[in-house]
């Protein structure tokens, strides 16, 4: 379905929280990111990894320079598409500096194609987590109407108008993280499909043609506040939205012992949801495959590690890059059956690095991950 000439399209999720953001610095300190948390994870057990030390060092993702070494690196295996993670509190952006300084600023981006998923959750203290609940929400995920109005605005103003963004059969791609929450924020189902629908014109009146909107669906609850979709079928058909993805696999696989699960049976596990998916809705379903999982380095690295619910949670073990190729070359197989609508597919993610899930560089597997990619995908 997607404009390319490759068979299939690999589109890899980013998290920009490794530069500086004025909203950090007043939480956490002057010059404050999360690299913060990668530089202080410690083993919580026998046997465990950490920390994960990155190849190219504690970059800031902001410089032009940095991404334009991470675009590069992406684009030479086989990556066709970054998808920010995108923030919009009521009060305005988030964390946008890496999209729209860094990324939109290095020279060789048209290299990659770029869309948004909307992160619309509630921003939680957890920056470390303490053992002790509930956190402090630091910001809403709900918007007003006039909110919504402004961040669509500016979606049409900065990235729409680009032509790397990322399109599916012409329309332009944008995820929303949590449908309940737009709802909530924009006054019940009625409303959104209306606040939708004038998106999808003003798109339109600005000349760029049609929009795609998708809805990130999961079954297991991750983060505090996040609301499992009820009645997922009629909210979507209500509120006209085009297809569904997965952000991770751990939104669909519980992870049934602690502190490890085998990577591999989750991985396995994963491969049948994406049949299930694309048959249980009555739309295009955009799969995943996840390259790790272990969040506890936004954990309080002195309190004790028990299973106390995210990021005090279980983990995968033995997420090699060997278990990662085969489990792209599951979604290979998967995609050449062509039953879920999209000739492409996600990857968590490029730099989950307090989550143990990125396929940038560190220093034990150097490429080995972007390499899988290469070679199943090719470049």
């Amino acid at each position: 379905m997607t404009q390319t000439n490759k068979p299939y399209e690999v589109a890899v999720y980013y998290f920009p929280n490794y530069h500086v953001d004025t909203r950090n610095e007043a939480w956490h300190g002057e010059g404050w990111t999360e690299w913060e948390l990668v530089k202080r994870a410690t083993p919580r057990f026998a046997g465990h990894d950490l920390p994960k030390v990155p190849l190219w060092g504690y970059t800031d993702e902001a410089d032009p320079a940095a991404m334009a070494q991470k675009i590069d690196a992406a684009a030479d295996h086989g990556v066709d598409a970054f998808i920010f993670d995108w923030y919009w509190y009521e009060d305005g952006p988030y964390l946008e500096r890496a999209l729209e300084e860094g990324f939109l600023g290095a020279a060789n981006n048209e290299r990659l194609k770029f869309s948004l998923m909307w992160a619309n959750h509630d921003w939680i203290d957890i920056h470390p987590a303490p053992r002790n609940k509930p956190y402090n929400t630091l910001a809403q995920g709900t918007v007003s109407r006039e909110a919504f109005a402004r961040a669509t605005d500016h979606m049409i103003a900065a990235y729409f108008k680009r032509p790397n963004y990322w399109r599916i059969d012409g329309k332009l791609y944008l995820s929303v993280y949590e449908l309940m929450s737009l709802v909530k924020g924009l006054g019940g189902v009625e409303a959104t499909r209306e606040a939708l629908e004038d998106f999808r014109a003003r798109v339109r009146a600005a000349g760029l043609g049609e929009l795609h909107v998708n809805a990130v669906v999961w079954g297991v609850q991750i983060l505090p506040g996040e609301q499992k979709i009820a009645n997922e079928g009629e909210l979507l058909a209500a509120l006209g939205i085009d297809s569904v993805s997965s952000y991770v696999w751990i939104h669909h696989q519980e992870l049934p012992s602690f502190p490890e699960t085998p990577y591999a049976d989750v991985s396995a596990r994963s491969a049948e949801d994406w049949e299930k998916f694309s048959r249980q809705y009555a739309l295009p379903y955009l799969p995943n495959v996840t390259m790790g999982w272990d969040s506890s380095p936004r954990t309080v690295q002195s309190d004790r590690f028990d299973n106390l619910g995210y990021p005090f949670m279980g983990m995968l073990s033995e997420n090699t890059p060997e278990q990662f190729r085969l489990a792209l070359e599951r979604m290979k197989r998967f995609l050449e059956r062509d039953i879920n609508g999209f000739r492409a597919f996600t990857v968590n993610a490029w730099n989950e690095w307090t989550e143990g899930s990125y396929l940038e560089p560190d220093t034990k597997h150097g490429l080995a991950y972007l390499e899988a990619i290469k070679e199943v995908f090719g470049a």
